[in-house]
């Protein structure tokens, strides 16, 4: 798996149907611009929308366009461990390198269910699978102890941190270096990224790199070469514009601005709707003072 910066990305629509021209030229995009990894049909993706038929040939566009350069990630987590099982082994099927797998949501697992449920999973799938914690969306929060103990299963191999709780981040990248192991520990929030990657953290999979691709990585990168003063400037350079992709429900606001930067249609499919007329111009200025627009 890579160390750096992962683009969730995010799935355009044209008048309500999935635009696969748009969404290789983004993939082109991000590719250009220095990304490491691409996290297809996540939550910036819109996966809850996106059929069976509709996912099978957004795969094979992004693992066609990434060649092989870089890993082609896919969201397949459900709150089913039977589907997504079947799920991620249809995902490895049609080439993906790896399996991003979101802590199940709303009926609330124990720890001992999630670590069942991921083990499960790695055993079944046999293919890397990423743990995704976000209790925000899933209502749910796997703990560094469970985490430490999925180590026995190899091919999970990292975890995608979004609890938003830095002791929790910091404890469990501390566990993880006192064992010496390989398994990665990226962010799943970007104002948060350049904490994580300071105390040792491997990256982030992230929304402003949708938008900002270029200076996102950079701004990794300078961290895990040890230059932090252009990273530190990079982070409160993009810190406005971290918070305005998150003034609305992401990918709301996501995908307004990227409308305006002509990589896709304002749309998305409900039960998301468009971002709101004031928030639109919190967006756009943002954009504006982040040299993005």
């Amino acid at each position: 798996m890579f160390r750096g910066t992962g683009t969730a990305v995010i799935t355009p629509f044209k008048d309500g149907a999935v635009d696969f021209d748009a969404f290789r030229r983004f993939l082109r995009f991000q590719l250009e611009n220095g990304i490491e990894a691409l996290i297809i049909l996540g939550t910036t993706g819109e996966s809850p929308t996106i059929n069976e038929s509709e996912r099978t040939k957004l795969i094979r566009i992004a693992v066609d366009e990434a060649g092989g350069k870089v890993p082609v990630i896919v969201g397949t987590g459900t709150n089913s461990t039977e589907k997504t099982i079947k799920s991620s082994l249809k995902a490895f099927d049609e080439g993906a390198d790896g399996v991003l797998v979101v802590v199940p949501y709303y009926n609330k697992p124990t720890q001992e269910g999630l670590y069942r449920h991921f083990g499960e999973i790695a055993t079944r799938a046999q293919g890397p699978v990423i743990i995704y914690n976000v209790p925000g969306r899933t209502g749910a929060n796997i703990l560094p102890d469970t985490v430490i103990r999925c180590l026995e299963f190899n091919n999970i191999v990292g975890v995608k941190e979004a609890s938003g709780d830095q002791y929790q981040v910091d404890y469990l990248i501390s566990a993880l270096r006192s064992k010496e192991s390989d398994f990665k520990v990226w962010s799943g929030n970007d104002d948060q990224a350049f904490h994580l990657c300071c105390s040792g953290g491997d990256g982030v999979i992230s929304v402003i790199s949708n938008v900002a691709p270029m200076k996102t990585s950079t701004m990794i990168h300078s961290i895990l070469k040890g230059d932090l003063h252009i990273a530190r400037g990079l982070h409160l350079e993009l810190l406005p514009l971290m918070k305005a992709l998150f003034v609305e429900s992401n990918p709301i606001p996501v995908k307004y601005a990227l409308s305006l930067m002509n990589y896709c249609q304002n749309e998305l499919r409900l039960p998301l709707y468009e971002l709101s007329e004031g928030n639109r111009n919190v967006v756009r200025k943002a954009l504006q003072e982040s040299g993005v627009l």
